[in-house]
């Protein structure tokens, strides 16, 4: 047998000392060629499981028991010399943020040769080929353009990618791919796939596929275990476990897929007009936004300055109060480039953004507080936009008192009432970050730009990090909140079932231009565009509907869909 666990057991030491086991007896096998998914909810301890099968874990945690064995040696015996020489020949991990696992000050070629250099013994020229060769073979644009380029100049999914082909740089005999996709587009989610299979068939390499989606597990893997609250409560065949779950838990989960094919839930009334009163300016109103990002190069008189990269190009769309338009594409398609404009990160290169019929100052330092207050962004990637430093609760309680005043008392308690919005206990309160599972960082996030009482919220890819059943309730929430406040949203997005769930309205990017746009409803029934058209056939899910599949929610009555500038 290729990889054994046997009665793993892995736990945390909360404040008080105490262990709290993340991974309570779990017992797999894998052999060569085989590929493993393991599914279930946002800390369920999936990702503490894919850490231990290479002998790691995280800061406060340790493995109390059970072994991890490669090829028949248990390596949670090794010393730690030895525990390295295995990792990236042996077993080798696609980690869930690739920003937090690359290094931020080194190109991502300089990266990738180190590994080649390191494990295989690859000249500079040598290790520089393979390296690019890797980056096109995960349907890189430009590779030899990505190699020598810092990871913060590339978009989410191109960084996935990176961090993608750095794990297979060495061919290691065993994969463990943990969320490798959450960041991908689908169109590009299939290709990667596609060359993760290729992989396996070619040098019999076995695969660990720990994801939330349930469609990528059913994709790619044979088998498939279902986790929960540390412990596996259900495997089998993924085929027949999809088609006759035993569990009243696997059924949920199932029936929590966003599928594009769903019947659109019926929007509530909303609670507030538009600020302003009635027949107040939309909230947010964008007309002819045009973005380049600078060319590289130095700025002298005798070096002819190059065109940067054109990102957006001539983008118009308007917001109401309580309505949300979703923005999908591809990775690199100007999406988040979008959203920063908005947001007063980035300065747009033309065209004009209006708020509440008011211009609308470049950027955001230039902003009034309230203003501020008035807009606000969920960022992709939580861990990078909550402060390490600082504890859940400050971390919310730090808008309630700079916007609203707040004394500390106040401040908590409120504190307390939105993390309990966003189905998180009140002791979090006391944690930091970096002690919660991914999905539960988002869900941090979501509350800290609630806290502010916004008019607009813009949403960069706010539910990739959510597996299905929790990003359910977080879509229901923000429907539901959206009808008691009456904000606008702007909702960016690569997974075109969430784009169908929230979205009034629709537009599609390609390279920065619009293809289609317009209801949500009529776009996705009757696409314009093929490359709409192709967008929905990589969004197909492989997973067919169980009875009692997307019920529709107490938050989803009411409302009728408008066009794009209603």
């Amino acid at each position: 047998m290729l990889l054994e666990t046997t009665d793993l057991r892995i736990g945390y030491l909360d404040g008080a000392r105490n262990m709290k086991l993340a991974v309570d007896g779990v017992s797999l096998a894998l052999d060569s060629g085989q590929t493993l998914g393991i599914a279930g909810e946002s800390g369920c301890g999936k990702s503490t499981l894919a850490r231990a099968l290479m002998a790691y874990t995280r800061p406060g945690s340790r493995i109390v028991g059970g072994q991890v064995r490669i090829g028949g040696q248990n390596i949670l015996d090794l010393p730690e010399p030895g525990r390295r020489a295995i990792r990236g020949r042996k077993i080798a991990m696609v980690p869930q943020n690739p920003l937090s696992s690359l290094t931020f000050h080194m190109t991502i070629g300089a990266q990738i040769d180190e590994i080649l250099r390191q494990h295989e013994g690859l000249s500079k020229a040598a290790a520089r080929a393979r390296s690019i060769a890797l980056l096109e073979a995960t349907a890189m644009p430009d590779p030899a353009a990505v190699h020598g380029r810092y990871p913060h100049e590339l978009s989410g999914g191109q960084r996935q990618r990176v961090v993608i082909a750095a794990a297979l740089a060495c061919q290691p005999d065993i994969l463990v791919l943990d969320e490798p996709t959450t960041a991908l587009d689908k169109t590009t989610e299939l290709k990667v796939l596609k060359l993760v299979s290729d992989l396996r068939d070619r040098f019999g390499t076995a695969l660990i596929y720990i994801s939330h989606d349930l469609n990528v597990i059913a994709r790619v893997c044979e088998r498939i275990c279902i986790m929960r609250d540390g412990k596996m409560v259900e495997a089998g065949p993924t085929r027949a476990t999809f088609a006759a779950p035993r569990e009243a838990y696997t059924r949920m989960l199932l029936r929590a897929v966003p599928r594009t094919t769903d019947p659109s839930p019926v929007r509530p009334p909303t609670a507030h007009p538009a600020p302003g009163g009635p027949g107040a300016h939309p909230v947010l109103q964008v007309e002819n936004l045009s973005y380049h990002y600078a060319a590289g190069g130095l700025a002298l008189p005798f070096f002819p300055r190059r065109k940067g990269v054109l990102a957006v190009r001539d983008l118009s769309f308007s917001i109401r109060a309580g309505r949300t338009l979703g923005l999908v594409g591809e990775s690199g398609s100007g999406k988040s480039t979008v959203a920063a404009v908005i947001s007063g990160l980035l300065p747009p290169g033309g065209g004009t953004l209006r708020f509440c019929g008011t211009p609308l100052r470049a950027a955001a330092s230039r902003r009034s507080t309230d203003l501020r207050r008035r807009i606000q962004m969920v960022f992709q990637d939580p861990l990078s936009s909550l402060n390490p430093r600082l504890s859940v609760g400050r971390i919310l309680m730090r808008p309630l008192r700079i916007f609203f005043g707040m004394n500390p008392i106040d401040a908590r308690a409120e504190a307390g009432r939105l993390l309990e919005r966003f189905e998180m206990p009140v002791a979090m309160l006391d944690r930091f970050p970096r002690q919660l599972s991914g999905g539960q960082q988002q869900r941090v996030a979501l509350a800290r730009a609630f806290a502010a009482r916004p008019d607009l919220i813009v949403c960069d890819e706010v539910t990739s990090a959510l597996d299905v059943s929790v990003q359910d309730h977080v879509l229901d929430l923000l429907l539901s909140l959206q009808a008691e406040t009456g904000t606008a949203c702007l909702f960016i997005s690569h997974d075109l079932g969430v784009i169908k769930r929230v979205s009034d309205d629709v537009i599609v990017l390609q390279s920065g231009e619009v293809r289609d746009a317009g209801p949500t409803d009529a776009v996705f029934a009757t696409p314009r565009h093929a490359y709409t058209r192709l967008l929905l056939e990589a969004a197909g899910s492989v997973i067919e509907p169980i009875p009692g599949h997307a019920p529709v929610s107490p938050a989803s009555q009411g409302t009728n869909r408008g066009d794009l500038h209603a």
